[in-house]
């Protein structure tokens, strides 16, 4: 290896742990400062880790609001949204990509522009429909407005197109349907993508926040994020902004989402080393 082989390796691996630190700093210091007093964060000269370590927080973040019954609503609301995405995603992605049809590449287009519309300019209409039809402040207004989007099939038919026609070939000369097709052949080959796009629709669901607040009024309903801004907007009322609480909170907030990511990247892994076909 040459010298400036060297040199370029370190600074590439210089720029790397750079960066990986400006991301993984903020976090650390969150799950630092949710082992801390109030006092312990805002001490100075600052401290970077906590003596003592206070576990309790975790324990009071549950106590001071339904923590868990938020927790079991975000799991429930993302987890359908996300499956529905994938399945919805994949039958609109398989008519773009396969069936041929007059307009297709136009009526794709449209599909996709919707994805160009901001969100708060489609709030208030939709808001209205919930209204309507009378399922404010409950898991239809959460789940309902989102078992679909555009971004899902525009993924999963760029995948579809790499797929080789012959497998499909071979099975509707024995006369298997398109949905069949699609179940037992275009999915499982697809398995790396129609993953991806579950995990990304787990994590947009997940850290949501404006439309729970919208169309939910009572703890019930309320998602995770609602939870959090409803525990600050508590300890700030009373007086006490315990900021080591409100970490404690939100680290607990995030290990889903961290749980969910690690077992998709590792499905990612798994399906293009054991279905990657060339086409």
């Amino acid at each position: 290896m040459s010298l400036g082989t060297g040199v370029r390796r370190t600074a590439l691996y210089a720029a790397l742990i750079i960066l990986a630190a400006v991301f993984i700093g903020p976090f650390l210091w969150m799950l630092l400062a949710s082992l801390k007093s109030t006092a312990q964060i805002f001490a100075f000269p600052p401290r970077f880790l906590p003596k003592p370590v206070i576990w309790r927080n975790y324990l009071r973040a549950w106590q001071v609001v339904p923590l868990a019954r938020f927790y079991l609503n975000s799991i429930l609301v993302s987890g359908v949204v996300a499956f529905s995405q994938v399945v919805t995603s994949a039958m609109a992605a398989y008519v773009f990509a396969r069936l041929q049809f007059p307009a297709r590449n136009l009526i794709f287009l449209i599909y996709l522009a919707v994805m160009m519309i901001p969100t708060q300019v489609t709030v208030i209409p939709l808001f209205i429909i919930v209204r309507r039809l009378g399922l404010v402040d409950t898991y239809g207004a959460l789940i309902l407005p989102f078992l679909a989007y555009p971004f899902g099939a525009f993924l999963l038919r760029q995948f579809f197109l790499t797929i080789p026609r012959e497998l499909e070939d071979a099975a509707l000369v024995d006369g298997c349907p398109r949905l069949r097709i699609l179940v037992r052949i275009i999915a499982p080959l697809s398995r790396a993508a129609m993953v991806t796009l579950g995990m990304l629709a787990f994590m947009f669901t997940w850290n949501t926040f404006f439309w729970p607040l919208l169309v939910t009024n009572t703890s019930e309903h309320f998602t995770i994020q609602v939870g959090l801004a409803m525990l600050r907007t508590q300890l700030v009322s009373a007086g006490d902004a315990d900021w080591s609480l409100l970490m404690s909170a939100t680290v607990i907030s995030i290990v889903p989402v961290l749980i969910f990511y690690l077992f998709a990247q590792k499905q990612i892994v798994r399906g293009i080393t054991m279905t990657g076909l060339k086409g």
